[in-house]
């Protein structure tokens, strides 16, 4: 909540590219602005869409960076996954909570369905929910000889990747400064318990509950005896080095943040020293996500007596 006598205003990222969407956000800034509540719209810099529209129009439109979240007091996903960690990428640098509102598919990052939407304004309006600490992971990017190229951070994971889809990425994996197994891949994905659903999981890691601590090292279709899922302590440095005649790589943070990685570069993996404020309205348990999200089949269950 804002400070006694300053106006409260909330940021809406939104996925413009579905009309859908835009009509929803407009009725949510309706909604917040009939509470009193300032709403900002985060845009491309060649919108067009939102510019237009008669409601989000009159909302004060942002570029992304860190003016963007000046003297917010949450921001609103109104989308699918890849909204939410847009938006968490804006809320995670300002140290500011992120609400996602399911208007995709799955939407296994978002706290809330469409179909709910008034109650989640609500529960926005009166200051009714509260916000748990979800982990992230630190990324270092070194080249072959020890000096830095990049930095960055993800909710969900990084996936050290190949460049060149006709060979493979052949590299070490490295564990507390130990090396693990070496091996040619499509690549290798280090994910947190909230990234164990998403692409982690598309390749064939196991499901971790969000409120365990832990990292998940998954390699991607690797060449090799040894190349089982991982899960180790979240206060173990993980490593990655690729060879120095390997074809380039690229370690992707969350699907869009990107650093070009030379041949023999070494991707450094850590427990995020900041985490995400993840805006809860519900206390259901993750199972009841688990398996609404992946429409798993519970006929037959009958509970315990």
């Amino acid at each position: 909540m804002a400070p006694l006598g300053q106006p409260r205003s909330v940021l809406l990222v939104l996925h413009t590219g579905r009309p859908s969407n835009v009509s929803t956000a407009g009725l949510v800034a309706e909604l917040l602005a009939e509470a009193g509540i300032h709403v900002r719209v985060l845009v491309a810099e060649d919108d067009t869409t939102v510019a237009e529209h008669p409601v989000l129009s009159q909302c004060k439109r942002v570029l992304k960076g860190k003016g963007a979240t000046k003297d917010v007091e949450l921001v609103m996903a109104l989308g699918g996954d890849g909204t939410f960690l847009r938006a968490a990428d804006l809320a995670h640098d300002a140290d500011l909570p992120v609400l996602g509102i399911n208007l995709g598919h799955v939407g296994f990052l978002a706290e809330w369905e469409q179909d709910a939407l008034d109650e989640a304004v609500r529960r926005v309006t009166h200051g009714d929910y509260r916000v748990e600490d979800r982990m992230t992971i630190d990324v270092l990017i070194r080249d072959a000889e020890g000096n830095e190229l990049g930095r960055g951070w993800a909710l969900n994971e990084v996936s050290v990747e190949n460049q060149v889809r006709q060979g493979v990425l052949d590299a070490t994996l490295e564990i507390d400064a130990r090396p693990v197994s070496s091996f040619g891949c499509d690549g290798i994905i280090v994910s947190t318990p909230t990234g164990s659903t998403a692409y982690a999981f598309s390749a064939g890691g196991p499901v971790l509950w969000p409120a365990l601590d832990a990292i998940l090292v998954v390699p991607n279709n690797a060449h090799a005896l040894f190349t089982k899922p991982l899960v180790v302590s979240p206060h173990s440095k993980v490593a990655i080095e690729s060879q120095p005649d390997a074809f380039p790589a690229v370690a992707v943070m969350d699907g869009f943040r990107r650093i070009a990685m030379p041949a023999g570069a070494r991707v450094e993996i850590e427990k995020g020293a900041t985490p995400v404020r993840w805006v809860r309205l519900d206390d259901l348990p993750f199972t009841d996500r688990l398996v609404t999200k992946l429409r798993l089949p519970v006929e037959g269950w009958r509970g315990p007596k």
